[in-house]
């Protein structure tokens, strides 16, 4: 079993020492689920992406912001939202760490 608040601590670290402001860690692939964490140094972001067919994310530590064409949603750390069914894109109004819950298909 993996420690959430290690690998929350060990990303944010990796986060900030890299170029990019960013580290993630594949932690469960069991097609079709997939849960990743990613940390993100404030400002740093994940560019519009498409959406899986179903997903969450889970705010571990920090703000961020869901961007999305239906509109903007600010999460902050405890809080859990589903990703909308449109392109969407994440931005750390703060140093983050979030809990990437996804079903592919």
């Amino acid at each position: 079993m993996d420690d959430l608040n290690a690998l929350a601590d060990e990303h944010l670290a990796a986060a900030r020492a890299n170029a990019h402001g960013r580290s993630a860690h594949l932690l469960l692939r069991q097609e079709p689920l997939r849960q990743t964490v990613i940390a993100l140094t404030g400002g740093s972001a994940l560019d519009e992406h498409n959406a899986p067919p179903a997903a969450s994310l889970q705010v571990l530590r920090g703000t961020v912001r869901l961007t999305a064409g239906s509109g903007d949603v600010d999460l902050t750390a405890g809080g859990l939202h589903a990703i909308p069914q449109e392109r969407h894109g994440l931005l750390a109004l703060e140093d983050a760490v979030v809990l990437l819950t996804a079903v592919n298909d």
